[in-house]
């Protein structure tokens, strides 16, 4: 999805790392939402923050598409043949 496919309240899925452990990574469901510091503007919402639409998030329409891309980048070959999911939602503890 390009930017200006995005509307004010459209459901989107981010791939977030953890700035600690770059081996580490989750899909974060986020909002695309109207910047209430930049009026007109549309900005990503998730972890209680407003973040710019940029190239620098891997964002995703679906969860789906989120998932495919992860396993593509994260999951190694081992894992994916033992059926072991490599994915951890957030709030999935």
């Amino acid at each position: 999805m390009t930017n200006n496919q995005y509307h004010s309240g459209d459901q989107v899925y981010v791939i977030q790392r953890n700035p600690h452990t770059q081996s580490v990574a989750h899909i974060q469901g986020a909002n695309i939402v109207e910047n209430p510091y930049h009026p007109g503007e549309l900005s990503l919402f998730f972890m209680d923050e407003y973040y710019p639409l940029t190239d620098e998030f891997a964002i995703y329409s679906s969860y789906g598409e989120a998932e495919d891309e992860y396993r593509e980048i994260f999951a190694s070959s081992d894992e994916n043949q033992a059926g072991i999911s490599p994915l951890h939602e957030a709030f999935d503890l």
